[in-house]
């Protein structure tokens, strides 16, 4: 039997993972994320499971995406999302504006805001897991 092969890296080192929903997709992608950032959204993607029990979770778009639990097998309400990129990993809050603190970088795109997280960053593991929390509390992004 031969091995599967690598996710291709798209551009800015994004892996190419197949549309599914749950948590096996959005492993793979982490699996496949280039370098330091695998490791980064691992422990990150088990904060947001730890602190938001039963998140959804799928990959669409070449994304991961997390919503509030209790959606069923296929969620179509999101509150966040990431894509790799060469320096930066991109987390996307839908509902951004509405978080306390708002984070840092605005989108062109009405409610939603950008936390950009770089190789040397030391990530706020409480506050990441508060803006979480709080976003995961509020209505999603329907997609």
């Amino acid at each position: 039997m031969a091995a599967d092969p690598k996710p291709v890296l798209l551009s800015g080192g994004n892996p190419q993972i197949p549309k599914g929903y749950g948590d096996a997709p959005v492993q793979a992608y982490i699996a496949a994320m280039p370098g330091w950032k695998s490791g980064v959204w691992r422990r990150l993607d088990t904060l947001i499971e730890k602190n938001v029990p039963g998140v959804a979770k799928a990959v669409k778009w070449n994304s991961p995406l997390y919503g509030p639990p209790g959606q069923g097998a296929e969620p179509t309400h999101w509150f966040l999302s990431i894509h790799c990129f060469d320096r930066y990993i991109k987390v996307a809050f839908f509902r951004g504006q509405s978080l306390d603190p708002v984070p840092p970088v605005a989108s062109k795109s009405g409610d939603t805001r950008y936390f950009h997280i770089h190789e040397d960053d030391n990530v706020d593991a409480a506050a990441f897991a508060d803006w979480v929390k709080q976003a995961a509390a509020l209505p999603g992004e329907k997609m």
